[in-house]
């Protein structure tokens, strides 16, 4: 087994300006080059004041959290620039991560992101999610009490969409008659399906059970949590190998304007092995003071991995 490594591209504000959609691009080219075998994009629509609820993070290059934001940070449309990065690349996956669902209608999310599949030859993943800004869905007019019911409707309405045409819905939230929505995605069911979160609760281990391809989780699992899920699958008659469980790398800062130690970071890498996580998540302006560094920082990575799961 190799570790498969995921570049997280938003959130690189510290080594590529915020405005500067064509060094992402890049970003991800020099990804792919350099051995990567996936980049993720996460996912707003807009802030609200409440986005810095809990105080802004210290230091820009860590990673963007409930209640820790700016309501001001750069969330660039994640599908159109995922969009640009297909067009550039070849090989590499494209990782549409916490795209938020009941913000937008489902026929609308099939339609885009079976395009998007399309235009990349089957290189997309989403990990479909509701998110925790209630001041978004508050601006967006769709009722934030309501979003995990929201959701599982839109999961029954996409995957329907993009197994078959026409495709017709009668639901709580949504109903319409007989759609076609061509031409479809590139895979005949449509994109794997990627779920994440805190923990592993009740709605979360039933989407992943009836839709999941793989399970990339908002900080650590227990040996419990994975258990939970792992008898579930097993009474729904599938086995835990069927997913992809996706971890990460984090850094530690010194100050408000350090970058974290990469064999620090690292340390977090045997553990995961032994769960049986297969792919990990690094942000690179962790660990990087400008974009130039970044190559360098991919082999330390590939090299490190490779000498692990030798």
């Amino acid at each position: 087994m190799s570790i498969r490594w995921v570049m997280v591209l938003t959130e690189n504000d510290a080594i590529v300006d915020s405005r500067d959609l064509a060094g992402l691009v890049e970003l991800a080219v020099t990804a792919e080059r350099c051995g990567v075998d996936a980049v993720m994009l996460s996912d707003h629509i807009a802030l609200g004041p409440s986005a810095g609820a809990n105080g802004v993070m210290a230091n820009l290059r860590d990673y963007a959290a409930p209640g820790n934001q700016d309501p001001a940070t750069a969330w660039p449309s994640s599908i159109v620039l995922l969009s640009a990065i297909a067009q550039a690349t070849t090989a590499l996956r494209l990782v549409a991560g916490a795209i938020i669902f009941p913000l937008r209608h489902p026929l609308q999310l099939a339609k885009d992101l079976g395009t998007l599949d399309l235009l990349s030859q089957g290189r997309l993943v989403v990990l479909p999610t509701v998110s925790w800004h209630e001041d978004e869905y508050a601006a967006l007019g769709v009722p934030f009490s309501r979003r995990g019911a929201m959701l599982d409707e839109q999961l029954e309405v996409v995957t329907r969409a993009w197994r078959e045409s026409p495709v017709r819905h009668e639901g709580e939230v949504y109903r319409f008659d007989d759609v076609w929505l061509e031409p479809g995605p590139f895979r005949p069911g449509g994109p794997p399906l990627w779920f994440g979160g805190q923990g592993m609760h009740p709605p979360l281990v039933r989407r992943i059970v009836q839709y999941g391809s793989g399970l990339n989780p908002f900080g650590t699992l227990t040996a419990d949590d994975l258990g939970t899920l792992e008898r579930a699958m097993t009474e729904a008659g599938r086995s835990m190998s069927e997913l992809e469980l996706v971890g990460g790398i984090r850094g530690r800062f010194d100050g408000p304007d350090a970058i974290a130690d990469i064999d620090e970071a690292l340390e977090a890498l045997p553990r995961q092995v032994e769960q049986g996580y297969t792919s990990i998540c690094f942000k690179p302006a962790m660990f990087c003071r400008t974009a130039d560094e970044v190559p360098d920082l991919i082999a330390h990575l590939i090299a490190r991995g490779e000498a692990l799961t030798a």
